[in-house]
């Protein structure tokens, strides 16, 4: 057994020992610094369970309740320290729990290191208890997967696993060990992490001229215009970036994971892109001539009609991920490479400017849009509570240090829209594939891997329900997440759609809930429920500060809509205010 004292170096120092594939396993995630792991256990990985018994000190397995909440929990946790989530599954339905966590994590470029149970070798194809194809499942929702039935590949295979995992563009992982793989005894030669794959090229080369055609075009144009995404995070360049506009002067706009980048009260960020962005950098897309993209991938719910986007401006496109570039919007320049990497070469080629009249134009659709939508949003007439006002609220009391962990729907658009993100990794959603259920399991993960800081997860009555499961985790855990679910009665996104667009015909969105305190509660998890605005600022209060974790009830209105809105097949230029 190993202890506390031996440090992770010296697994890839000691001399040849005789060792099972399990205990290798192991072996491999000390090496990579890995102290927690989310799993569940199953026949087909109990080898490695049984090897986990003895790594008790220095691996923090966390027990979920579904691998779906693991895989969640895993993200949450990347996504919260930058380093890689790892998850454990046994075969057959345990591997398949992870495929909505995989398809999440590769859209979204979250990295992940998923080690999954398999049949013996020699059962494999004959339909055996518990036997899927794992490999040929997840190929398409993968950086890269495989199979491991010899257990003197299992360092190898690991290093590649982790690397792959975290460098260039992230992603997920997955690595499938059949049973006599675990259980058999080899060689063991020690651990040496990879660097290098000859086949793999994880950041193109930075191209010098791409670089100044960029810083020429930024240099000339009058209306610039700097749409950012999680590329900037995932680079950790979010000092580089700060630099780069601050420098050159131009209002800059984020994609949903991309906000915490640059802090929300900073004056060159103007708000946030797309379907439920602000109004200005949706309008003003369309009005810029020099649209410079970092580290964001034009998703539809960004660009709207494409064929209406951004059709006046010259694009610069910074990304890591070569297909990225031309994908869905042509650049006239392409900036290949890390962003890290490249924004210091054209922050040092860029003009000193402060583009004070354009800056000016965004400033003015602001104040249309507190007129219209956020004033009434975050300060309501009304007589019933608004999600807009729990989030107001709730910023006066964290002052934007807290990370806000969402589901899915029209609370994650509020969240998004009106939470305040000083700081990087403060902000965790499922983007790209929009996972309902994402949230609970999520922040917990992220509390494991952000212990210091306050974890709150915003969730709406019917995601909650997805994966409620989980609150068995931190029962067991103890881990400290503040729940807050607004409660609308509806699924409230859907029902807004079928509002606007099918004539109010509500087909199945009116969603009953159980009583959540009283759930909570049963799992030994303190709770409280608000239905009046003269008790929201005291439960608050009461959530943030009490030892442990709290689930928050709050019942907002019915039938509010997330404005603005592109509507489906529009131009950003046709975004509704109402």
């Amino acid at each position: 057994m190993l202890t506390k004292e031996q440090p992770a170096q010296a697994l890839r120092e000691q001399v040849t020992t005789t060792i099972s594939g399990a205990e290798a396993t192991l072996r491999a995630l000390l090496a990579e610094d890995v102290d927690t792991i989310f799993g569940y256990p199953g026949g087909a990985i109990i080898p490695i369970y049984d090897a986990l018994y003895d790594f008790k000190e220095q691996l923090n397995h966390v027990l979920v309740r579904h691998e779906q909440g693991g895989i969640h929990a895993a993200q949450g946790f990347a996504r919260a320290s930058g380093r890689v989530g790892v998850v454990f599954a046994t075969s057959g339905p345990g591997a398949t729990n992870l495929v909505t966590g995989l398809a999440d994590a590769l859209i979204d470029s979250t990295p992940l290191v998923c080690i999954t149970g398999q049949v013996f070798a020699h059962l494999l194809g004959t339909d055996a208890f518990q036997e899927t194809d794992i490999l040929n499942i997840t190929t398409p929702i993968t950086k890269w997967n495989y199979q491991i039935t010899n257990a003197e590949e299992i360092p190898e295979v690991l290093a590649k696993a982790f690397y792959i995992a975290r460098s260039g563009r992230p992603g997920p992982v997955l690595i499938d060990i059949t049973k006599n793989a675990q259980q058999q005894k080899f060689e063991y030669n020690g651990y040496t992490p990879c660097n290098h794959i000859r086949s793999y090229r994880p950041k193109p080369i930075v191209r010098p001229e791409y670089i100044e055609q960029a810083a020429a075009l930024i240099n000339q144009a009058q209306r610039p215009f700097v749409l950012w995404g999680q590329g900037v995070i995932l680079g950790k360049a979010e000092q580089e970036f700060k630099e780069f506009i601050e420098k050159s002067g131009i209002p800059a706009a984020w994609t949903i994971l991309g906000a915490g980048a640059l802090p929300t009260d900073h004056p060159l960020n103007v708000g946030m892109l797309g379907m439920h962005g602000n109004y200005g950098p949706n309008v003003l897309t369309n009005e810029c001539d020099v649209l410079i993209a970092i580290g964001m991938r034009f998703d539809d719910r960004v660009t709207g009609r494409l064929d209406k986007y951004a059709k006046q401006a010259k694009v610069v496109h910074l990304d890591i991920d070569p297909t990225e570039i031309d994908k869905n919007v042509t650049a006239t320049v392409p900036v290949w490479g890390d962003c890290k990497e490249t924004l210091p070469l054209l922050t040092q080629l860029v003009d000193n400017k402060t583009h004070a009249e354009w800056r000016q134009r965004f400033e003015d659709y602001q104040t249309q849009e507190v007129a219209a939508v956020i004033q009434e949003e975050l300060f309501p007439t009304s007589e019933e509570l608004t999600m807009g006002e729990v989030i107001q609220q709730l910023n006066e009391l964290t002052q934007g240090e807290a990370i806000v962990v969402t589901d899915v729907g029209q609370h994650q658009m509020v969240a998004c829209r009106y939470a305040r993100f000083n700081r990087s990794r403060s902000n965790i959603t499922s983007g790209g594939l929009g996972t309902m259920g994402f949230a609970l399991p999520a922040a917990i993960g992220a509390k494991f891997g952000a212990p210091n800081s306050t974890v709150v997860a915003v969730i709406g009555d019917g995601g909650f329900q997805m994966t409620i499961q989980e609150l068995g985790t931190i029962m067991q855990t103890g881990v400290d997440v503040k729940i807050m679910i607004l409660n609308n009665q509806f699924l409230g996104m859907v029902r807004q759609w079928q509002e606007l667009f099918n004539d109010r015909r509500y087909s199945f969105v009116d969603i009953a809930s159980p009583d959540y305190v009283t759930v909570a509660s049963g799992y030994g998890i303190a709770g409280k429920r608000v239905t009046e605005r003269g008790e929201l600022q005291t439960a608050l209060q009461e959530m943030l500060a009490h030892p442990g974790s709290f689930l928050l009830e709050v019942m907002v209105t019915k039938e509010n809509n997330i404005f603005p809105m592109v509507p489906q097949g529009c131009s950003v230029s046709e975004i509704r205010l109402r």
